[in-house]
């Protein structure tokens, strides 16, 4: 076994995360409706639309499939914006099966909201990047419903994840 974590245990972790708050929000449907501004949201249902599209759009890019618009993403219901999840897993699932793929492979990128420089990644870092991205906002949301008076009992460290030995 090697020492390192891998694409393969990260996605394991994120499908972790993304199935506790789907569960959670079921369950507590009212904080959908709480106030929040992280990444250009109002309210934690266009926060959880933010991080599955966000994981969406960049398993797109990776994979070279057409990348989703933002704005053709379902605004809800919750169900609706876990099939954003289920895709973007399925497509990295699908890249991660593929004994083709270069994933030290540069692939370059023109995106408005980056800087000028760098602008090619590999896509195995584009991967963490996109699962990293979604655990540190599931840590955000664990925050904010703590601290509207909703504990969430979210355990979202790594160290807690089945998806690891």
């Amino acid at each position: 076994m090697t020492p390192a974590v891998t694409l393969e245990e990260l996605l394991g972790w994120n499908q972790e995360s993304s199935d506790f708050w789907k569960t959670h929000l079921e369950a507590n449907p009212a904080l959908l409706d709480l106030a929040c501004d992280i990444g250009g949201t109002r309210n934690v249902q266009q926060f959880v639309r933010h991080i599955w599209g966000v994981e969406l759009r960049w398993a797109q890019r990776i994979g070279g499939l057409p990348v989703t618009e933002r704005d053709s993403f379902p605004d809800g219901p919750l169900e609706a914006l876990f099939d954003l999840h289920l895709q973007a897993m399925g497509v990295f699932t699908d890249l991660l099966r593929n004994p083709e793929l270069n994933w030290e492979g540069l692939l370059s990128l023109d995106l408005p909201w980056m800087e000028p420089r760098p602008r090619e990644f590999s896509r195995r870092k584009l991967a963490a990047h996109a699962l990293f991205h979604s655990q540190r906002h599931w840590a955000q949301l664990a925050t904010l419903v703590r601290a509207a008076g909703y504990p969430s009992g979210f355990k979202g460290d790594l160290l807690f994840s089945r998806a690891l030995a």
